[in-house]
């Protein structure tokens, strides 16, 4: 299973060939790299990617951003020899079992396919610079760009000369001197946005939301109720949107939510595309699919999968047996999905997902003053209290992070003794941390500071009964369903890709800061910066209708709050107060105590009486339990 040398050869990109000069081609993969992490969006086929990476490369250099993206592309080219490296020494021993392995766990992936659902993604075209061609009707022909230090989306016709989301405002106008930017208005996106979501719950009242611009639908049972094969219903659904709403959308049709997100990008603007739901034309879409356009492979380890010779989906297979001792064994599973062309079909609103930590961090100009850095830190504590509110959750755990002048990323954590959720403890407990890291670092000079809770506790108060227990034990991430293959490792991967972009994003905003030297401006900017991160990841509650009934989906929250488990039985109860006491009245009454315990006593094949005696008394003891739930709370 050896690599040959073409393959082997391939850490540099054929988008950024090498330039005449020395130093551009000892440069090669940063000037890649520097393309930034939208380079895969849609309406720049016919761009010379060469040439903006050089104007990129050109315009950042000598820059604090450019100097940190060279310390990156360093070490991520220090990272390759090594991964190298290490597949060189595997290639010299016998990888039979691993082999092995590998094909067993795809011939388990294989039994889990599902193709009988149908899984829509949606992702509104160009959506911030739509929504503002709707006022400013003038604006649909030129290039125009929304946002003012980095660009958040950009018309197609901006596109055309390589601008694109996630690029700083400066280099854009180099690209296109003619280009029109203006500021983000957040409050009418999100009307906007509403509208579009009022149309979704038409076809999926249980449609789960990506961001603000982007959706997941199921719409197996609309078509079924409907008698509509998928690409009609997605036709009608996007008509009706660009009717009622004024601007378009794209969408892919796919068997899962992997694939329905590569194809929703294949027809842009204002198209569709559908892989059918068979097998084989699964397998013959994602082989000559390249590996950066899965959610979830992002520059880095796109560089990665290169080096070792993989550039497409379809390589992924002859690489098999050295992908778990490369990357790690939730890398392989990954890896092998996206081979399948393996997702999951389930699709729930995004308030249901299971929410593991509430931050919120600030950027702000380089700060080495004590007395100015303990202000921050309070403000931001205050900030996060707010976030904390708002979600209603409490943290056990409290990280600090902090991003020095030089680009360096440090966080330190805590457990505190109890949760919390004021400002005036979250900020007494990361000033301890602060400290610490003020003696590690002598000097220290910030350029952003965060807080952020994890391993979080529930203060909603239909969480907790009566009796003061929680109605509903929280699903872990370990949880299977009913089939056991809806748990995906890509969550972890699309949540990483989606880390590294936001931070790419803020890191551009500083250097479009940097470059124009606009200081009255900076706060603006940052501010700015700062309700775009937190823009399009709140959590809002899908549209219902006034008449709606529960979801029909098995397994739902809807169906789940239908009934209440009773603290003394554990059976599931209806959820009517009366009926609900009646029960508890039953389950407390003596002679059902006496029969729980006989039969406990009976099930014991070596039990005497004294251990039937103990039983019975336990039994006792446990309804004393229950009343003492009953009566105190507890």
């Amino acid at each position: 299973m050896a690599v040959d040398g073409e393959q082997q050869s391939t850490e540099t990109k054929a988008e950024v060939a090498a330039v005449e000069n020395p130093e551009g081609d000892k440069h090669d993969t940063l000037k890649y790299h520097l393309l930034g992490p939208s380079l895969t969006k849609a309406g720049q086929d016919s761009v010379d990617q060469q040439k903006v990476s050089e104007i990129i490369y050109n315009a950042s250099k000598g820059s604090k951003y450019f100097n940190n993206e060279e310390y990156k592309d360093k070490n991520l080219t220090q990272k390759i020899e090594k991964i190298l490296a290490r597949k060189r020494q595997l290639e010299r021993i016998d990888l039979a079992s691993d082999l092995r392995r590998a094909d067993e766990y795809i011939a388990e992936l294989e039994l889990s396919r599902d193709l009988s659902q149908t899984v829509v993604h949606i992702d509104c075209d160009a959506f911030y610079a739509a929504v503002e061609e709707l006022d400013r009707p003038e604006l649909k022909h030129v290039p125009m760009a929304v946002g003012k230090g980095v660009l958040t989306t950009c018309n197609y016709h901006a596109r055309k000369f390589g601008c694109r989301s996630g690029m700083a405002g400066f280099v854009a106008m180099k690209l296109c001197p003619q280009l029109i930017c203006l500021p983000l208005n957040f409050e009418k996106y999100t009307a906007k946005a509403q509208e579009v979501r009022e149309i979704l719950s038409e076809y999926d009242p249980r449609f789960e939301s990506a961001s603000i611009d982007e959706a997941y639908l199921n719409i197996t049972e609309y078509c079924q109720e409907k008698q509509m094969d998928p690409e009609q219903a997605v036709a009608q659904l996007r008509s009706e949107v660009a009717e009622k709403t004024k601007i378009t959308i794209s969408a892919g049709i796919a068997a899962n939510a992997k694939i329905a997100k590569i194809a929703s990008n294949r027809n842009k603007p204002n198209g569709q595309f559908l892989v059918a739901s068979d097998r084989a034309t699964i397998l013959s879409f994602m082989r000559d699919l390249p590996t950066r356009k899965v959610n979830g492979i992002g520059r880095v380890f796109e560089r990665e999968l290169d080096a070792i010779g993989i550039k497409t989906c379809g390589d992924l297979y002859a690489q098999r047996a050295y992908l778990s001792k490369l990357f790690g064994h939730k890398a392989f599973q990954f890896l092998m999905q996206c081979y399948l062309g393996l997702g999951r079909t389930k699709v729930s609103p995004a308030e249901e997902h299971e929410r593991k930590s509430v931050g919120t961090e600030s950027t702000f100009r380089d700060m080495s003053d004590r007395t100015e850095l303990r202000a921050k830190l309070r403000w931001i504590a205050s900030e996060l209290e707010k976030d904390l509110t708002r979600t209603q959750f409490k943290g056990r755990t409290l990280v600090l992070k902090i991003k020095l002048h030089t680009y360096e990323v440090l966080t330190r954590q805590t457990v505190v003794p109890k949760a919390i959720n004021t400002a005036e403890d979250l900020y007494n407990y990361s000033v301890p941390m602060m400290a610490k890291l003020e003696r590690e670092i002598p000097g220290m000079k910030l350029r952003l500071m965060g807080l952020r809770c994890t391993h979080l506790v529930s203060t909603k108060k239909d969480d907790v009964d009566f009796f003061g227990t929680r109605r509903f034990a929280n699903r872990t991430t370990n949880d299977n369903d009913n089939d056991g293959w809806e748990v995906w490792p890509e969550a972890e991967f699309e949540a990483a890709a989606r880390q590294e972009r936001a931070d790419e994003m803020e890191e551009l905003e500083r250097l479009s800061q940097e470059q124009q030297q606009q200081h009255t401006d900076d706060q603006s900017r940052i501010e700015e910066a700062k309700r775009r991160r937190k823009h399009g990841r709140e959590v809002l509650p899908n549209p219902k209708k006034p008449d709606s009934s529960p979801a029909k989906r098995p397994g739902t929250a809807a169906e789940k709050e239908a009934c209440w488990p009773c603290p003394i039985c554990g059976f599931p109860q209806v959820a009517q107060d009366r009926a609900f006491n009646d029960h508890i009245d039953y389950c407390l009454s003596r002679q059902t105590i006496k029969e729980a315990a006989t039969a406990t006593c009976d099930g014991q094949e070596n039990g005497g009486l004294k251990r039937k005696a103990a039983s019975s008394a336990a039994g006792r003891s446990s309804a004393g339990d229950a009343r003492k739930k009953l009566f105190f709370g507890k």
